[in-house]
């Protein structure tokens, strides 16, 4: 599957710091799939510009599409 193809699979996203100051995406995925992804602030700045390129990109592309689902 790649970036660009839809998927059926549903998941909770969590964003917050971590009590040894990193930063944690922690995504809970249907079946039990839990991914905590722990980033140093620089690496969780660079991710953030980079969510904020491709909302850029997507609001150019001017797609209507159905928003996903966030829990």
């Amino acid at each position: 599957m790649g970036i660009d193809s839809e998927s059926d699979i549903s998941a909770n996203l969590q964003i917050g710091p971590t009590s040894v100051g990193m930063v944690r995406i922690y995504v809970e995925a249907d079946g039990g799939i839990e991914l905590p992804l722990d980033f140093d602030p620089d690496e969780a700045d660079e991710i953030a510009e980079e969510l904020r390129a491709a909302a850029e990109a997507a609001r150019a592309m001017g797609t209507t599409s159905a928003k996903p689902k966030r829990k």
